[in-house]
């Protein structure tokens, strides 16, 4: 049974069609994902659905009860409150139904007879319902939860939230939209502020979420991992395709095989006349085959396919040649320092001690939460910033091209954005330039737009595709993907992987950094680690590492050291100790188990014995206090059910505090029960 149904929508801008005749249906266990090429009309599809804009034609129908959120790409503000406050205004709804259930409750008091009770009685019983449901009165532990989920810290809860800049805005927001609980969310581009963390987050979030949702987002991994079906919207027609995003691209690609090659045909033949006209413009001799050529280009019916299956490719100028040592780091450090409002002075070390030497050829990611000092690391290696510690020295022949979002504000002027690309662009990469702006989603009459009227996200991509077109052999790259969709990241990555110079990058989307990291920097509060890529094998170290440091026998010396899971054999501990507690280099665990097997000595079976005991006892003490507490929470929700208890204000309100506070318990134990458990399983299972 679909929550919300569209019915033969259709909507014009003008002359132009947006939607022709469009059905969409979303269940409660809906998990979808709209795709189409930049500007086809999936932002208006989905403020359509959401009951924010009507449509010329067609039906919306939403089921009785059903609960909508529309979460927008950007533009949300919130002033007047601090982060706790305004993430719980995301329980409106809730403390507005609490309230009329304390009147219910006053008014039964004086209301004696049966017959005018019963629907007073009913609506109270309904409200109740409806707040357990939707956990109103754990939505303490749950506002907490999400927003360490989403990146913010215990600090963060009280700053207020004009403090946060859009980034962050949109965190809260996507924060409120996810604690509202509703039956449908609708999501457009969730991920463009997300970290990798937090977007692993809001994966596990989306796996488990009771409603259904509708998405938008440009990263591949993401929609393989959340979603099952896939709408399509192209040339104005909505068309549903059952599986995951990368299912959806090898349908799409079979349906179109025969369009797609007569589609290249065209474009060859484009390019061709193109540049022919381009040669010969100035060409008195040839100005009439000049003429002829054009005319053909103007009556020409473009053949038109999803952007999915456009195959833009582009290459980089070849990278001068450099030294085999690209980059050598030794105790590379950076501290912040500053006066806080009460007139103390503090410092901030966000890079501490980093060794690292870059060969020619590597592609290396450098990963960490936000605010772990990534964009510092690199504005240091690209010597825009020279106020740090230790020593950085650049190999023989070096030249380096630095991409950050700041530059973007840097491109000014009246020209347009072919004519500024045309001036600067080497001789041999000119007849390209219309492909590459392709990529970088300029396409049509958008390479005539003038630089100055350009949004901060085309001068983003203008930016980065200015820094490709010179020839440099070290590529440093600041969340390059940024403002791109996945088709424009998918040509990046390619000329990228083809490229002959070395590049270090951030970047927030797991796919793009799964296929072009050859190896892996994480920084983490200071200390720093290293890991041979891909990407997924840094991943499970990274599981694997934080499951043992997080007993309670480890302890981190300062200053921390080295971690260099690239290095083999550099690691010396044994299962054994890290079981039982000794583990001194969070790196051991992999060594550990990628050494070959050793007889134990007596002593050594002890360890693991005690070691075992240990283990098993912890969970078993877990699970016994979980299963009291789930007891007594099962009691309280029986009185919570008496019509004395859920009529009497005061007593429903004292019973639903303690309910609220054995769930707040629980979860804290449930999940140190599952840690205790999943310990214990990878010692038995090593």
């Amino acid at each position: 049974m679909s929550f919300l149904q569209l019915s033969g929508i259709g909507l014009k801008f003008g002359e132009r069609e947006i939607l022709k005749n469009v059905t969409l249906n979303l269940r409660k266990q809906s998990r979808a994902a709209l795709a189409g090429a930049n500007g086809c009309g999936k932002t208006t599809l989905m403020k359509i659905a959401a009951g924010l804009s009507d449509a010329d034609s067609g039906d919306r129908t939403v089921q009785k009860n059903c609960r909508i959120v529309y979460l927008p790409q950007s533009g949300i503000v919130h002033k007047g409150t601090n982060l706790r406050e305004e993430a719980d205004k995301a329980f409106g709804e809730g403390y507005r139904l609490y309230e009329e259930m304390e009147k219910i409750a006053e008014r039964l008091k004086t209301v004696t007879d049966e017959k005018s009770q019963a629907p007073l009685l009913e609506r109270y019983q309904e409200i109740a319902d409806f707040l357990n449901d939707s956990k109103w009165y754990y939505r303490n532990t749950q506002i907490e939860q999400v927003l360490a989920g989403l990146g913010f810290s215990q600090s963060d809860f009280t700053k207020p939230v004009e403090e946060f800049s859009g980034g962050w805005q949109m965190r809260i927001a996507l924060a409120k939209a996810l604690l509202q609980n509703p039956d449908i969310l609708l999501l457009d581009e969730p991920t463009n502020y997300l970290d990798i963390e937090a977007r692993t987050w809001l994966e596990e979030f989306l796996l488990n979420f009771s409603g259904g949702f509708l998405l938008v987002s440009h990263d591949r991994y993401f929609l393989d991992t959340c979603v099952n079906e896939v709408y399509e919207l192209f040339n104005a027609e909505l068309h549903r395709y059952a599986g995951n995003f990368s299912a959806y691209e090898k349908i799409r690609k079979s349906e179109m095989e025969g369009i797609v090659a007569r589609y290249e045909l065209q474009q060859e033949k484009i390019r061709k006349t193109e540049e022919f006209i381009r040669r010969f413009r100035y060409n008195a001799a040839k100005a009439a085959q000049v003429q002829e050529r054009i005319k053909q280009l103007e009556k020409t019916e473009l053949i038109e396919i999803p952007e999915a299956l456009k195959k833009i490719r582009f290459a980089f100028p070849p990278a001068p040649h450099s030294g085999r040592i690209v980059l050598n780091l030794e105790k590379i450090g950076k501290t912040y320092t500053g006066v806080r409002k009460n007139g103390e002075t503090f410092a901030h070390t966000v890079l501490q001690n980093i060794d690292l030497t870059v060969e020619k050829g590597e592609r290396i990611v450098v990963t960490g939460c936000n605010g772990a000092g990534k964009t510092t690391l690199l504005r240091i290696l690209a010597q825009e910033d020279a106020a740090y510690d230790g020593n950085l020295a650049l190999g023989a022949n070096v030249s380096i091209g630095y991409f950050s979002q700041d530059n973007a504000e840097t491109l000014k002027g009246d020209f347009s954005v072919i004519d500024m690309l045309e001036a600067e662009a080497p001789t041999a990469l000119v007849p390209k330039l219309r492909d590459m702006l392709a990529a970088f989603l300029f396409r049509g009459d958008d390479i005539y737009k003038s630089v100055n009227v350009l949004s901060g996200g085309e001068k983003s991509r203008l930016a980065l595709l200015r820094l490709l077109l010179r020839p440099v052999n070290l590529l440093i790259l600041d969340e390059p993907t940024n403002h791109l969709d996945i088709h424009s990241k998918d040509a990046l990555l390619h000329a990228l992987e083809s490229f002959g110079g070395t590049v270090v990058f951030i970047s927030h989307d797991r796919s793009f950094t799964q296929s072009l990291a050859t190896r892996i920097l994480e920084l983490d509060g200071g200390r720093y680690s290293l890991y041979p890529g891909p990407y997924d094998y840094y991943m499970e170290q990274r599981a694997k590492r934080n499951l043992f440091m997080q007993d309670e026998n480890v302890h981190t010396q300062e200053p921390a050291p080295k971690i260099d899971f690239s290095s083999k054999g550099a690691l010396q501990h044994t299962v054994f100790e890290q079981a039982a507690g000794g583990i001194e280099n969070v790196g051991s665990l992999s060594a550990a188990l990628a050494a070959p097997a050793v007889p134990l000595s007596y002593e050594e079976q002890k360890k693991l014995q005690a070691a075992r005991r240990k283990l098993e006892k912890e969970e078993k003490r877990l699970m016994d206090e979980i299963t009291q507490k789930e007891e007594r929470k099962a009691e309280f929700e029986a009185e919570l059910a008496k019509p004395e208890i859920y009529s009497d204000v005061q007593k429903s309100r004292a019973v639903q505090n303690h309910i609220e506070k054995l769930s707040s318990e629980l979860d804290v134990l449930n999940s140190e029960w599952e840690k205790a458990l999943h310990k214990l399983e990878t010692f038995l299972n090593r």
